[in-house]
């Protein structure tokens, strides 16, 4: 939560690494080293270049009125309307000579919580049996700070939402699983390409000096402190069509900030938007081009540039459309450019791990055993990140004591396994469940020469760059030259840091739950994952995560009934449209409205521009997910009855667009006070010409 090619020549550098960072009775010998180079050389998938791909997309966007953001837990930053509709971007990709199948989703959402993943897992596995499981689906969200939240079974992460949402959970889950339906569909025969290039202007560490105290000639291997690296896979089916791509590039979904009120996908909902404009994605059709930009080791990254909030914008919106254009335009020219075809097969390995009593090995720590603890959160993490400030200021240590609230918490409630951390909220211990995970999934998937890292976290860049290189050292025998961390997955716990940075103490330290050793713990299970794929090995599923779906709360009110005055119908024009336009202008229609919580209107719109035809007809140019629309919902006073709505629909007329006559219509549903049914009405504003 935010406030805020391995060539042969390099082996032996990869086993020595490998030797380095293993536990006692996982580390690779030289005799290891030599069976696994058999073994891979023997691997019937080893040069294969053919997949089976699929691609599938889903609405996933929430109420678009009165319920909580999540992100930055700001209470009064609720829900009031829809500038980006929130998409579920699901592959499927199986290889044609293992018989071994993985899906990858990425989510417009803030987090994958734990909840979401065991309802769409589980409602694959009474669709296909046990085609799909925890093991081989991994969902990952794009981490926007601008949907709606109450989408988590554990209570910190609904605190500012005031509850559980099930609409909103549900729109969600089965966005989620509709959209790798659609996935599973449209598998067929194809090819996965794989390119990377370097973004340079579209990031920068939001908690440098937290970075630097990394060790000097660790840093020294890089020259930047945020992950500049964008990698990206074209899938392509055998006859030519264009599936998709996948890329990943850390950086945060906070260009909209803690006052938007709209519903976004942030830079990377836009990026999207923009690639599959271009491939001409049709939103509702079971099979077409989809483009998900994903998110990975982000936890310390911002896309605001120019420090604090700037994203270089005169506003949020314009801050979007630089951080999502310049992942877009890298994304499009490493797509057109894709040459190297992924060659091998499809793999996995997923645990569960009990991560408040995790015993490390001397190996993963500073040479002796340590433990994880119990989670809690502390001080800095109320003091929030430059690009969401909260309340106080970060960097508060029980080492360096600079506030009275500091010197109660080190005294009264930090443990000494919390380490220089103040603790403001001990999550782990509350009653009758834990407000936050302890259970959770590490999980690797191989796509050829590729691995997946999925981590339940938000990783910073040094976290990013130990487990690539770990991970990637174990599995390099089996011909993988590309580690990508696939953050904010499967479930959700926060942060994760380095010891290093965890000692600073910033708001990622003190949003890093299970205390200073929680990343020596999670490279110590990633080698055991790591291993048994290289020796083709099975792991043991480790304990089961509690489900919750049954023990939520909730003190938000549902939609009672919808009002109008009696002069007036509902969808009709309240301001309207003037009688002319000139490109570049805008055009706003209000209308009386009902609530948007009486019908998402998932796949569908609350909104079109109409342009007439030759032949009189009218054709539909923009909807409410385009970036030139925006759609704005408001309660009016129309006592004594207090039901009465407004919507605001608004058209930014582009550059390019056809002179015409237009109109703008609005669809929406009200309830009624009588009999508490529901029913449809739309709206029309008068016809307006663009010169």
């Amino acid at each position: 939560m935010q406030r805020r090619l391995f060539s042969s020549p390099r082996l032996l550098a990869g086993v020595v690494l490998a030797l380095v960072l293993g536990a006692c009775d996982t580390q690779v010998t030289e005799e290891d080293t030599l069976s696994t180079q058999s073994a891979a050389l023997t691997d019937p998938c080893a040069t294969h270049q053919s997949f089976q791909v699929g691609a599938g997309l889903y609405d996933i966007t929430g109420p678009a009125a009165e319920l909580a953001m999540m992100g930055y837990a700001m209470v009064d930053q609720k829900t009031a309307g829809i500038h980006q509709r929130l998409r579920s971007r699901a592959f499927v990709v199986a290889s044609a000579c293992n018989g071994k199948r993985a899906v990858f989703v990425s989510a417009d959402v803030g987090q994958i919580f734990q909840g979401v993943r065991q309802q769409v897992v589980e409602r694959l596995r009474a669709r296909y049996g046990n085609l799909y499981s925890d093991e081989n689906v991994l969902l990952s969200a794009t981490h926007t700070h601008s949907g709606p939240g109450g989408f988590s079974h554990y209570a910190l992460y609904n605190l500012t939402i005031l509850g559980y949402d099930k609409q909103n959970f549900e729109a969600i889950v089965d966005g989620i699983y509709q959209s790798i339906v659609r996935a599973h569909d449209n598998v067929a025969p194809g090819t996965i390409r794989v390119a990377s290039g370097d973004l340079l202007d579209a990031s920068i560490n939001r908690s440098p000096e937290a970075y630097l105290r990394n060790p000097t000639t660790e840093r020294a291997q890089f020259g930047h402190d945020t992950d500049k690296k964008m990698t990206l896979l074209r899938l392509q089916g055998d006859d030519g069509r264009e599936v998709g791509l996948i890329n990943w590039f850390a950086v945060h979904a906070t260009s909209m900030g803690n006052d938007n009120l709209l519903i976004s996908g942030d830079n990377k909902g836009y990026a999207s938007y923009l690639f599959e404009k271009v491939k001409g994605t049709n939103y509702t059709a079971p099979r077409t081009f989809v483009a998900a930009f994903a998110q990975s080791n982000e936890g310390d990254v911002t896309p605001n540039i120019y420090g604090g909030t700037n994203g270089g914008g005169a506003n949020d919106f314009e801050s979007v459309e630089l951080s999502g254009r310049k992942q877009y335009t890298l994304a499009k020219s490493l797509y057109d450019s894709a040459s190297t075809l992924l060659k091998g097969g499809v793999d996995y390995r997923h645990v569960y791990v009990k991560f408040d009593e995790v015993q490390v090995a001397p190996a993963y720590t500073d040479g002796v055993w340590r433990t994880t603890c119990e989670a809690a959160i502390g001080d800095s993490m109320i003091a929030g990140a430059e690009d969401g400030p909260g309340y106080g200021k970060e960097g508060a240590t029980c080492e360096e004591i600079d506030s009275m609230w500091s010197v109660f918490n080190c005294a009264v409630s930090t443990t000494p396994c919390q380490g220089e951390k103040p603790i403001v909220l001990e999550t782990g211990t509350q009653q009758p469940y834990p407000w936050t995970p302890e259970v959770l999934p590490l999980q690797i998937v191989r796509l050829g020469n590729v691995a997946l890292v999925a981590l339940p976290f938000e990783p910073t860049t040094m976290v990013g760059r130990r487990v690539r290189q770990q991970v990637l050292a174990q599995l390099s025998p089996l011909g993988v030259n590309q580690v990508v961390i696939s953050g904010l997955a499967n479930a959700y716990a926060g942060y994760l840091t380095t010891r290093e940075e965890y000692a600073k103490q910033d708001y990622e330290g003190a949003s890093t739950h299970f205390g200073p050793w929680q990343l020596a713990a999670v490279q110590q299970e990633l080698d055991k994952l790591a291993v048994a794929m290289r020796t083709d090995t099975p792991v043991a599923p480790g304990p089961t995560p509690r489900d919750l779906r049954n023990n939520q709360t909730t003190v938000q009110t549902g939609v009672v009934y919808d009002d109008k005055p009696l002069t007036a119908s509902f969808g009709g024009v309240v301001t309207n449209a003037l009688a002319s336009y000139t490109r570049g202008q805008t055009v706003s229609v209000k209308f009386w409205g009902g609530h948007p919580k009486n019908n998402l209107r998932r796949q569908d719109t609350y909104l079109q521009v109409q342009r007439k035809t030759s032949t009189g007809t009218w054709v539909t140019v923009a909807n409410d997910w385009d970036w030139e629309t925006k759609y704005r919902w408001a309660r009016y006073d129309c006592a004594p009855t207090f039901g009465c709505s407004h919507v605001t629909t608004e058209w930014k007329i582009p550059a390019d667009t056809t002179p015409g006559i237009y109109r703008i219509r609005h669809f929406g549903d009200w309830k009624s006070g009588w009999d508490g049914l529901i029913r449809a009405y739309s709206g029309t504003s008068r016809e307006f010409t663009v010169n």
